[in-house]
């Protein structure tokens, strides 16, 4: 049942961010909104990884971990601009709360490390001849 619902947030999720596209293809060329552009190129890259996801979630861990942590550090440090850049306040306290709403059930449903990846590495044994 877990897995299932992680589906459904990585499917959610990817196609949100694939939606990136058109406001990264609108803002392209105006040199006003270079960072927005930045992070809407990021945000379109990380969908695509996170749609590959779904078919086997347990193998992409780190990206899901990865995906879920990064939202939520976009958004502490949204919150903060928020307190220092009175005029856009509101839009920044909303994209807090987006990063929150998409990173924290990333972070809470990243499946559990596989059992052949609990095993801690061993070097194969190296064969000495004399």
């Amino acid at each position: 049942m877990r897995e299932r619902i992680l589906r459904v947030v990585l499917v959610v999720v990817g196609l949100f961010f694939l939606a990136s596209v058109y406001p990264l293809s609108t803002q392209l060329w105006d040199r006003t909104k270079q960072g927005e552009t930045m992070m809407l190129s990021l945000y379109l890259a990380l969908g695509v990884f996170l749609l590959l996801a779904v078919r086997r979630p347990s193998e992409h861990r780190s990206l899901i971990a990865y995906a879920g942590w990064a939202n939520v550090a976009h958004g502490a440090v949204m919150s903060l601009m928020a307190i220092k850049v009175p005029g856009d306040r509101f839009e920044l306290m909303m994209a807090t709360l987006l990063c929150l709403v998409v990173g924290l059930p990333l972070i809470l449903l990243t499946p559990a490390r596989l059992a052949s990846q609990s095993r801690p590495y061993r070097a194969p044994a190296t064969s000495t001849v004399a």
